[in-house]
């Protein structure tokens, strides 16, 4: 399973995920450091990663608008991706605070991608006990 993170989310958050989940035998990354570039269009690395079938791509952003914009939504759901969104609250708060409710939340993200099928879009909220909510697409 590959983790990726969009211009929406912080390189460092990108770079903590993977730290943890690498002893799973997974990878995250940012858009940065993929082919496609940070300048690239939500399209685009929407069908970049779809085009991938070697690997279980799950994305993590802090846009809504993949699920508002009509032509990111279909690339989205055509593509076959499964996607995590941040809540609102986790642009307002410090990174080491985002990470933390981030892994916190891991074991539910992990389990949400075996049971659900793809493709998806969840809200990841700011807090342990509130629930993740799965998003229209």
């Amino acid at each position: 399973m590959k983790v990726f993170f969009d211009n929406c989310t912080s390189p460092t958050l990108a770079t903590t995920v993977d730290g943890f989940v690498q002893h799973y035998g997974h990878s995250a990354s940012h858009i940065k450091d993929l082919p496609c570039g940070r300048n690239a269009k939500d399209v685009e690395w929407i069908k970049m990663l779809g085009e991938d079938k070697s690997e279980t791509w799950i994305i993590v952003t802090g846009d809504t608008r993949i699920q508002k914009n009509p032509a990111e939504r279909a690339a989205f759901r055509q593509a076959h991706l499964r996607g995590f969104v941040l809540a609102p609250a986790y642009q307002k708060t410090p990174l080491n605070q985002q990470a933390s409710f981030l892994l916190w939340r891991w074991p539910d993200i992990e389990q949400f991608v075996k049971l659900t099928s793809a493709p998806f879009l969840f809200e990841v909220p700011m807090s342990k006990s509130s629930r993740i909510k799965q998003l229209p697409l």
